[in-house]
């Protein structure tokens, strides 16, 4: 079984290469001329770009396959008092020298939408926000030439006090989303509110791959095995040009349960390959870990000796 390790958005080891610059509505307000204002969005956007490019390069230099981007590329795209902001229009050729390094280093990249993106909500104003912010992505995986197909993890939203009648409105919002958003969609298991068995269930009955998030299972679950359920979340992939994917990090104490911790627990993380062995040919692991790119570092150095590890190179390997 082939392993590939990712990490979220930000690099520790690369200095002044932010790509979630940003600038306040209020900050917005306060320059007089609005022409100049959105001038300076667009540059703030630009640079995040160009910070992203400059991550790219470095996950390349670090062999480096599997990346999540920023979903905070563009500050305020979608507010409600720039809906005539074209933003994509100065954005084109930062956008396609990332397409073009892309096209040139294949990677598997794709976006986490922050937690206010909720298809389950009653709502239809929020609703109505969140399908906004996911059509920013898909403009922008479009921009990057990058297949929207998968590359958009959400979870499941709210439990509004009665976790089944939140399922329900999931399946009911998302007959009214077009299909071309429904593709892009991945779900996960959350630490608070819906378990890997609620999630699959979505999953299940509208054809979207589920994530499986250990962390969040230990800390939220019916039960605590979850063996019996990985063939069914296996299965959710069928169909998906990508192979299936994982988020790992570990917790950042007893007391404090379900915070990320700096880094991995290598033998949380073994035991939890060495269950899954053989049953996919390859799985990408996405680290939600607070140093980045330095704890899938630390992880491959820990994991370089071990018994059954064959290193491929500096973030994949084979667990034989």
């Amino acid at each position: 079984m082939i392993v590939k390790l990712g990490y979220v958005a930000m690099s520790v080891e690369l200095q002044n290469a932010s790509p979630s610059q940003t600038m306040t509505f209020a900050q917005f307000s306060k320059i007089k001329d609005r022409d100049a204002a959105i001038r300076k969005l667009e540059r703030i956007a630009e640079s995040n770009i160009d910070h992203c490019l400059r991550l790219l390069k470095h996950n390349v230099g670090n062999q480096i396959h599997f990346f999540r981007l920023s979903s905070r590329l563009i500050p305020l795209a979608n507010h409600e008092e720039l809906l005539d902001w074209d933003f994509m229009k100065p954005l084109k050729e930062p956008l396609k020298r990332i397409a073009d390094y892309l096209k040139e280093h294949p990677m598997r990249v794709d976006f986490h939408p922050d937690h206010f993106v909720v298809l389950n909500t009653p709502n239809k104003e929020i609703l109505s926000n969140a399908l906004k912010t996911l059509v920013m992505h898909k403009k922008l995986l479009k921009g990057m030439e990058i297949d929207t197909e998968h590359r958009c993890v959400l979870h499941v939203g709210g439990g509004y006090e009665d976790k089944e009648m939140a399922l329900e409105q999931f399946i009911h919002n998302w007959a009214y989303i077009q299909p071309a958003i429904q593709k892009m969609i991945m779900l996960e298991n959350d630490d608070t509110t819906f378990t890997v068995k609620e999630t699959l269930y979505l999953c299940e009955k509208l054809g979207i791959p589920m994530i499986f998030d250990y962390h969040h299972h230990l800390a939220n679950h019916e039960e605590v095995e979850w063996e019996p359920d990985w063939e069914r979340i296996v299965t959710t992939w069928k169909t998906s040009p990508l192979p299936v994917k994982m988020h790992i990090s570990s917790p950042r104490s007893d007391k404090e349960f379900r915070a990320h911790a700096d880094f991995v627990d290598q033998e949380m993380f073994l035991t939890f390959l060495n269950t899954i062995k053989g049953t996919v040919p390859e799985i990408h692991c996405m680290i939600e870990a607070k140093q980045k790119d330095a704890a899938l570092f630390q992880l491959m150095d820990n994991l370089r000796n071990r018994k059954g590890i064959h290193v491929i190179d500096q973030s994949s390997f084979v667990v034989e």
